[in-house]
């Protein structure tokens, strides 16, 4: 068996299964650690955005959403089965504080330049920080302000990281990234085991340890689930 395994999540701050997706992968891993002890365990974030063609200033969440599933019965319903997921992973959303449809690129870039100022554990923190403060708190999370708070909050310095995605070029080379990824990208969450396994979706722990077991094997090959 591979001593290592690295798990590369494929996600966007808008989608609320990611963060069902990233609560079931935290409990898949302490139960892989507890099996597999010996095994050194990483995880990758990438960003990817499912509507980049969102204004930068967002839209009003509620009526893009009764506009892209038909109406305010079908929003109820899908919203009652996103819950009915989440409360499986210990999370409660609270939809109808959130007012706008953010476009999510500086929160990505936001990520991305924490790599520079902190551990893959506190850039970890800042991702969760940044889904709670949306899909709990409804705060805007297009908002550079409210960005650099929550980056504050989860422990990061404001000003350094206000300079950081001022930096010429640094935007630019951000958007290099998401288009050297989003072509192999068809949904998210997507998870990628050793880079030999890959499932879409919010999948239950059982399902993403599976995975991982799977992708220590030698002859595992390369799939989507």
């Amino acid at each position: 068996m591979s001593e290592k395994l690295v798990i590369t999540v494929h996600f966007d701050l808008i989608c609320p299964w990611c963060l069902i997706g990233k609560r079931n992968l935290r409990t898949a891993l302490e139960q892989f650690r507890q099996r597999h002890p010996g095994v050194d365990t990483s995880v990758e974030w990438r960003s990817h955005l499912l509507l980049p063609g969102t204004p930068m200033a967002g839209m009003p969440y509620q009526a893009f959403y009764e506009q892209r599933l038909g109406g305010k019965a079908a929003v109820t319903a899908r919203r009652t089965q996103v819950q009915t997921a989440a409360q499986a992973a210990g999370i409660t959303f609270a939809f109808e504080r959130i007012e706008v449809m953010p476009n999510t690129l500086t929160a990505h870039q936001l990520i991305d330049c924490a790599g520079e100022f902190g551990s893959a554990e506190q850039v970890d923190y800042l991702i969760e920080r940044l889904f709670t403060a949306y899909f709990m708190e409804g705060r805007d999370m297009g908002d550079l302000a409210v960005l650099l708070t929550v980056a504050a909050e989860a422990g990061f310095p404001a000003a350094q990281m206000q300079a950081a995605l001022a930096a010429p070029g640094h935007r630019q080379g951000f958007l290099d990234k998401l288009a050297a990824t989003a072509d192999n990208i068809s949904g998210v969450p997507c998870f990628v085991f050793n880079n030999r396994l890959a499932i879409s979706g919010a999948h239950p722990p059982a399902s993403l340890l599976a995975a991982m077991e799977q992708a220590l094997l030698p002859t595992s090959t390369a799939q989507t689930v």
